[in-house]
């Protein structure tokens, strides 16, 4: 089972809004393991990674499905993305 990289990697939010960046099936699939919660995006995020790393889909395929789960659990850092609760703390003009 070696990993397998990603294209492009994927950067999520982890702790209090520092940024963690995923390279390979391998970090994505731990990522999603360690992840707290039960969720149906969560359970498809680590399917896809096993089955990438068996090498049943394609690693980018596997992404994208790791992404889906990031982007439902708003911690995917997107270009110019600020943490999640920074954006809570921005204060506002009136």
């Amino acid at each position: 089972m070696l990993s397998k990289p990603f294209e492009k990697p994927v950067r999520v939010w982890v702790g209090l809004g520092f940024p963690r960046q995923l390279n390979t099936v391998v970090d994505a699939y731990q990522f999603a393991i360690d992840w707290c919660g039960n969720s149906p995006e969560q359970k498809a995020a680590i399917r896809a990674c096993k089955a990438a790393l068996i090498g049943d889909i394609e690693a980018e395929t596997a992404r994208g499905v790791f992404v889906a789960f990031a982007r439902k659990k708003d911690i995917l850092i997107e270009d110019g993305a600020i943490p999640p609760d920074m954006r809570k703390a921005r204060p506002t003009h009136v």
